[in-house]
C-alpha cells in the first residue's frame, strides 16, 4: 500500500458524523494480508547508501591494502587532507586563544560580571560604612576576582581546535573502530549529504552557523558525527559535553576534537551561564558549527525523550535578542542495530547506580572491538533557518489579525518566548522522527515483542517483517537500504547481531522448524521504542477500543461508539503526552483521531457501522485479531507503567496519627524526599511484578516513572518542591484535593490492623483505576475488585518505609530553613488543549 495522504483540511471542518460516513463508504486500498507471501524484493526501502568505514579493512583481511590506507592518511590524500572542507576555518595554531578572547569580551557577559559585583558588594554588611572611594576599590576587587574565575571557566569550557595533524590521526583511528565493532559500517544517505553540503555553503557564505540536533543513544554518537563532517568535508561543530566525559587521557582528546565541557548541572550559577551564553553568541556569531543532543541525555528506552531546553534556549535567545542573526537547525537521527550500552541502560533502568566514566571502564570497554554489532545509519533531515521559524512561530501565536508579534515583543514577553522555545524543540523532535530509518533489528524486536504466543517460526518472521515494513511505509516511515540483500538475509542477520537477547529452540532438529522467542524481552524493547513513534496514534485508537472488547460477549456487545472512542482516545493522548511526540499536522488531535481511524478501516482491522459503531471487522477476527494485538501491544507496556506510577502514589498517604485531626486533611500533606519515593516505588513495583499484578517488567523502569510523575505534578495531582540552589533536596507531596482517606482516621500511628488502611475511594482512586481499563488483561492477570485492593495494601505498606518525611502544608514548603531560593510547582495546565495524539 502506498503512502497515505492526511485527510482533506475541508473535510476535518465538518461534522464527525460526516467524517465518519466519509470513511465508512471510501473504497478500500489494496492491502497485502498476512497470508501474502510476498517476495522479499516487494519490501520498499530509502534510497541507496554510503558506507563510510568501506576502504578501512582489517590486517588480516588484505595487509597490502591496510598498510596503503595507513600511508594515505599520512600524506593526506584526498578528502584525508581536510584542506577544503565548507565552513568557518578551525584547525590553526591560536585558535583556543583567540575563541577565549572573544568570549571575555562579549558585551553581556562584561555586564553581567559588572552587575554581580555590585550586587555583592551592596550585600556586604559593612557597605553602608565604607567611604566612596572604599566602596569603589572594594567594587573593583570583586570584578577582578570575578574575571579570574571567568577566565578559569572559559579555560575548561573551550574547546581546542588547534591540530590537523592529530584529527586526521584521531578520524583513521574512530573509523578502525567504528568498523571493527559495527562490522556492517557507517551509512549516511548520499541524497541528505548533497542537500546539507549545499546549506553548509549557503550558511558559510552568509558566516551562519550550523546547529546539528542528534538525539542521543550511544557514547558513539560523539564521534559518529565528527567522523561524517571529517569525511564529507563540512567545518567540525563545537559539541555540547558532559564533563563526566572529561577524565584522564580521553577528556583531553575529546577537547582537541571539539568537545566543549559543560557541568551536568548549574543551577543558579548566573556567572557559569554567562560564560556558556557568551560562548555560543561567539560561536554562531562568526559562523561556526555548533553541535548538542536535544534531549540532553542518552535515551536509555530507545525512543525520542522530550526535549531539553537548557542549551537550546542559549541559542535561541542569541537570535532572539539580535546578537547573532540567523544560523541553520539540522535535526539529526542516529540509529544503531544495536546499542553498546543496552545492558548498563537495563540495569540503571532498574535502580543501579549509573557507573562513573573513568580511564579504567574506557579501557576495559576494549572487549567492543571483537563485537559485530551491525552498523549504524545516521540521517539528516532537511536543514531550516532559525529565524524563519521564529517568525513563523509568531504569525501563528498572534492574537490580533492587525499585528503579529515582533522579535521585539518576543524579547519582553516571557511566556511568548516559552511557547516559541518549547514549540522549537517539539519540532525538532518530529523532524528528527521523519529523518530516521528502522533498522533491521529493531523489525525483529518489534515482531517478537507483538506476539501473543510464545515464539515464533522462522518463516513466519520473516513475513511479519516484510509485513511491518510495509506498515512503516505507509505510515510515512522509512526502512533503512537493504542494497540488495533478501529480507531473508536481512532478518538471519538481524538475528545475528541481537545474539543472546534472542532465543530458538528447534535447530537441532527436535522441532519441525526452528523456532524464535525473545530471551530477554526488556533489552529487546529498546529497539522496539524506536519504531513507536510512527504507530502511537494508531495504537491509542486500538487500545481504546480494547476497553470494550476486553469486558467479552459477542461481536455486537464489543461495538464502540465514536464518541466515546474519541473521549477515551482524548484522556490517554493527554496522559501519554510526556511520553511520546505524537505527529504533527493541522487539526491536532481531531486529524490524528480520524487519520488513524480511516489507516486501521482500510487496513481491514476495523468496520464502521451504519449507526456510528466502531468494531472490529470479520476479517481481523478471522486472523485472530493478529493485526490489532499489533498495535495494542505497542502501548500496554507504557500503560501499565503510568497505571503503576500512579497506583505507587498511594504510598503518600500519611498514617493516622501524623494529623492532629481530620481537619488536617484539608492543608496539611506528607512530603517525601522524590530521589527515595523512586527507589521505594522501584521495590513496589518489583513486588507488583513478582506477583502477578503487572505484565511488564519494563514498566518499572526510572524513565516511565519519571515522565509519570511530571504528568502528575503538571496535571496538579502532586506538588514538588524544588530548590534553586540545589542546597536542598527536591521534596514531593500529593496535592491536598487529592489525598486518599483512611477507614479510621484517628487509629494509632504504628497501627498496622484493617482498620487504618486507606481508604479505596475518592480522586486518586478514580484515576488509577481509568487508567487500569486500558491494560491488557491475558491468562495471567485479571482486573478485579481484589488486585486493586492488594496493589494498594502493598502501595500502603511502602509508604510506611519512606524515612524521609514530614507533615505540613504547601504554603509552608515554600519556606524551608536553609534555602529561601525554593519553588512549589502548581498545575500548569490541564494538558487537554496541549494533547496531540
Amino acid at each position: 500500500m502506498a503512502r497515505r495522504n492526511h485527510l482533506d483540511v475541508d473535510l476535518l471542518r465538518q461534522d464527525d458524523s460526516a467524517i465518519l460516513e466519509y470513511i465508512r463508504t471510501g473504497p478500500l486500498p489494496e492491502v497485502i494480508s498476512p497470508d501474502d507471501r510476498g517476495s522479499p524484493q516487494s519490501v520498499e526501502t530509502e534510497s541507496p547508501t554510503r558506507n563510510l568505514t568501506s576502504d578501512f579493512t582489517h590486517f588480516r583481511d588484505s595487509p597490502y591494502t591496510f598498510l596503503r590506507n595507513i600511508g594515505k592518511h599520512i600524506v593526506g590524500t584526498t578528502y584525508r587532507s581536510y584542506d577544503n572542507y565548507v565552513g568557518r576555518d578551525i584547525l590553526y595554531a591560536g585558535f583556543t586563544e583567540e575563541m577565549k578572547a572573544r568570549v571575555l569580551r562579549n558585551e553581556l557577559l562584561r555586564n553581567r560580571i559588572t552587575s554581580l559585583a555590585e550586587r555583592s558588594v551592596k550585600e556586604s554588611p559593612v557597605w553602608s560604612r565604607m567611604s566612596r572611594f572604599e566602596q569603589e576599590d572594594r567594587r573593583q576587587q570583586v570584578v577582578e576576582w570575578l574575571e579570574a574565575v571567568t577566565s578559569k571557566l572559559a579555560d575548561e569550557m573551550i574547546c581546542k581546535f588547534e591540530s590537523k595533524r592529530f584529527l586526521r590521526l584521531a578520524y583513521y583511528i574512530v573509523m578502525q573502530i567504528l568498523g571493527r565493532t559495527y562490522n556492517q559500517g557507517l551509512h549516511v544517505n548520499a541524497e541528505e549529504i548533497a542537500k546539507l553540503k549545499e546549506v553548509a555553503t549557503i550558511a558559510a557564505k552568509n558566516n551562519q552557523s550550523l546547529i546539528f540536533l542528534p538525539c542521543h543513544r550511544s557514547h558513539i554518537d560523539y564521534v559518529c558525527m565528527q567522523a561524517i563532517c571529517f569525511r564529507v568535508g563540512i567545518s567540525l561543530p563545537t559539541v555540547v559535553a558532559g564533563d563526566n566525559l572529561n577524565f584522564a587521557v580521553v577528556g583531553p582528546a575529546l577537547n582537541r576534537l571539539g568537545a566543549m565541557w559543560m557541568r551536568r548541572s548549574f543551577g543558579d550559577d548566573q556567572l557559569y551561564s554567562a560564560v556558556i551564553q557568551a560562548y555560543i553568541d561567539t560561536l554562531l556569531g562568526g559562523g561556526y558549527n555548533f553541535e548538542c543532543f536535544i534531549e540532553g541525555g542518552r535515551s536509555r528506552l530507545g525512543k525520542l525523550l522530550p526535549p531539553k531546553f537548557g542549551i537550546l534556549k542559549f541559542i535561541f535567545d542569541s537570535v532572539l535578542s539580535g546578537r547573532t542573526e540567523d544560523c541553520w537547525i539540522v535535526p539529526v537521527s542516529t540509529q544503531y542495530d544495536r546499542v553498546i550500552e543496552t545492558e548498563s541502560y537495563i540495569n540503571e533502568l532498574l535502580g543501579s547506580e549509573k557507573k562513573k566514566e573513568t580511564l579504567r571502564e574506557f579501557f576495559n570497554a576494549r572487549e567492543i572491538l571483537s563485537l559485530k554489532m551491525g552498523r549504524v545509519d545516521v540521517r539528516f533531515h532537511e536543514p531550516w533557518n532559525l529565524r524563519g521559524f521564529i517568525s513563523t512561530q509568531l504569525e501563528k501565536l498572534a492574537t490580533d489579525a492587525m499585528r503579529v508579534p515582533t522579535f521585539v515583543d518576543a524579547v519582553a514577553d516571557a511566556d511568548l518566548r516559552t511557547r516559541i522555545l518549547r514549540s522549537l524543540g517539539y519540532q525538532v523532535l518530529s523532524d528528527i522522527n521523519k529523518a530516521s530509518v528502522v533498522m533491521p533489528t529493531a523489525l525483529i524486536g518489534t515482531v517478537l515483542l507483538t506476539l501473543r504466543g510464545r515464539g515464533v517460526g522462522r518463516s513466519e518472521l520473516i513475513r511479519r517483517v516484510e509485513w511491518l515494513c510495509l506498515r512503516i511505509h505507509e505510515r510515512g516511515g522509512r526502512v533503512a537500504d537493504f542494497g540488495k540483500l533478501s529480507t531473508v538475509q536481512v532478518v538471519d542477520r538481524g538475528l545475528e547481531v541481537l545474539g543472546t537477547l534472542v532465543g530458538s529452540s528447534g535447530g537441532d532438529g527436535s522441532l519441525l522448524e526452528r523456532t524464535f522467542y525473545a530471551e530477554d524481552r526488556f533489552q529487546l524493547s529498546f529497539y522496539r521504542n524506536m519504531v513507536m513513534h510512527l504507530f502511537v496514534s494508531d495504537a491509542i485508537v486500538a487500545v481504546a477500543m480494547y476497553t470494550k472488547i476486553k469486558q467479552g460477549g459477542g461481536p455486537s456487545m464489543q461495538r464502540v461508539p465514536v464518541k466515546y472512542l474519541f473521549e477515551q482516545c482524548l484522556w490517554l493522548s493527554k496522559l501519554l503526552a510526556g511520553e511520546f511526540v505524537y505527529i504533527q499536522q493541522p487539526g491536532g488531535i481531531r486529524a490524528n483521531f480520524w487519520e488513524s481511524i480511516q489507516l486501521l478501516r482500510d487496513q481491514g482491522v476495523i468496520s464502521i457501522s451504519e449507526d456510528g459503531c466502531v468494531e472490529l471487522s470479520i476479517e481481523e477476527r478471522t486472523r485472530g485479531r493478529e493485526f490489532f494485538d499489533f498495535y495494542c501491544f505497542l502501548l500496554w507496556p507504557f500503560c501499565d507503567g503510568y497505571w503503576f506510577a500512579a497506583a505507587a502514589l498511594f504510598a503518600l498517604t500519611p498514617m493516622a496519627s501524623e494529623f492532629p485531626d481530620e481537619t488536617g486533611l484539608a492543608s496539611e500533606t506528607l512530603w517525601v524526599d522524590v530521589t527515595e519515593f523512586l527507589e521505594v516505588a522501584q521495590v513496589l513495583g518489583k513486588t507488583v511484578y513478582a506477583q502477578g499484578d503487572l505484565s511488564y517488567l519494563e514498566a518499572v523502569n526510572k524513565e516511565v516513572l519519571r515522565s509519570a510523575f511530571s504528568e502528575f505534578e503538571a496535571e496538579g495531582i502532586i506538588v514538588v518542591r524544588r530548590s534553586k540552589s540545589g542546597r536542598l533536596p527536591a521534596i514531593m507531596s500529593l496535592s491536598p484535593e487529592w489525598l486518599p482517606r483512611r477507614y479510621n482516621d484517628d487509629a494509632k500511628a504504628n497501627s498496622f490492623s484493617r482498620a487504618s488502611r486507606i481508604r479505596p475511594k475518592g480522586r486518586l482512586w478514580d484515576y488509577v483505576e481509568h487508567i487500569s481499563i486500558f491494560r491488557r488483561e491475558g491468562k495471567n492477570r485479571r482486573d478485579s475488585a481484589s488486585v486493586s485492593m492488594r496493589v494498594l495494601a502493598l502501595a500502603d505498606d511502602a509508604g510506611r518505609k519512606l524515612k524521609q518525611r514530614r507533615v505540613q502544608t504547601v504554603e509552608d514548603a515554600k519556606h524551608p530553613e536553609g534555602d529561601a531560593l525554593v519553588k512549589v510547582s502548581r498545575a500548569t495546565r490541564g494538558r487537554i488543549g496541549d494533547a496531540k495524539l
